[in-house]
């Protein structure tokens, strides 16, 4: 029995490799989330260059403070981290991909007013391959979401193609050129809606986001989780320090030492570049830009 999803939104992700559900948290979580992130903002203007807390867009001063992420909100917020063992989230996920789901990581991706930077086109699943594809993430919607915010964009179906080569000269890139594999721009659907909104999108989907270029700000809270009998492959950038820490990943269910095989493609996000583990910097070696 699903918990809050209905049949035809089960098989449209299932077609589509995404869903957006409109309204679906509360305004006073999205105020709590938002007072959080001015709390953020605030600690960010004594910074000068990017920590493991915060990491700064360009531009970046203590006067203009600009945050392009926040990582791994839920462990430095207790509104963040609540609302991740909420069934505002964990009711969708288990209706998707069943009651046994593990935490891969979480981050909040911000998009100053008049800019922000774009993410390039790629796969989730290129940066974290595993023994099954039953991974998702869970974008919750802060701001009101339009086109000309840079939205999430999707290739519709895309999740049941191929895993695209994320390489750039031999080193990994974090993303491709639709225009070199064959993808259709006219293709892309954008995942917009108002504050509040979730959108979840499949770990193989395609999928990036352009420039903001309206006057708002633009700023989504990923959780991203999968089955817990998906285990990442050696070589993917999924943090490892042994089973026991694996463990403690668990977001609801039980855990498992048996892994499930699904015959899926996989490429290794190896050798890595030397930067520092952002898609941002890594997506710097890719040549070109898919906006």
């Amino acid at each position: 029995m699903s918990e809050v999803l209905t049949e035809d939104q089960k098989r449209f992700y299932e077609e589509s490799g995404y869903l957006v559900l409109e309204r679906h948290l509360p305004a006073n979580v999205i105020d709590s989330i938002r007072a959080e992130i001015a709390r953020f903002e605030k600690e960010s203007r004594a910074l000068t260059a990017s920590n493991d807390r915060l990491e700064l867009e360009d531009g970046h001063t203590s006067e203009n403070p600009r945050v392009r992420r926040i990582r791994l909100p839920h462990t430095i917020s207790d509104v963040m981290r609540d609302l991740m063992y909420s069934d505002h989230i964990l009711a969708p996920a288990r209706d998707l991909i069943g009651p046994n789901l593990r935490l891969h990581t979480t981050k909040l991706n911000m998009k100053s007013p008049g800019n922000g930077a774009a993410i390039e086109w790629h796969q989730d699943y290129a940066f974290y391959p595993h023994t099954n594809d039953d991974i998702l993430a869970i974008g919750v919607i802060i701001d009101d979401m339009e086109p000309e915010n840079g939205p999430l964009m999707v290739y519709p179906g895309s999740h049941k193609g191929p895993v695209y080569d994320h390489h750039a000269d031999g080193v990994f890139a974090g993303a491709f050129l639709p225009s070199d594999v064959g993808l259709d721009p006219a293709q892309t659907v954008e995942l917009t809606g108002p504050a509040g909104s979730i959108s979840i999108h499949h770990g193989r989907i395609a999928h990036g986001s352009a420039v903001n270029t309206s006057a708002r700000s633009r700023r989504i809270l990923f959780y991203e989780m999968m089955a817990a009998d998906a285990f990442p492959i050696m070589g993917s950038l999924t943090k490892w320090d042994g089973i026991e820490d694996y463990d403690t990943r668990m977001l609801c269910g039980e855990p498992t030492l048996t892994p499930r095989l699904k015959d899926i493609p996989i490429r290794i996000p190896q050798p890595q570049p030397d930067v520092p583990v952002s898609i941002y910097e890594i997506q710097k070696g890719l040549k070109g830009s898919g906006f």
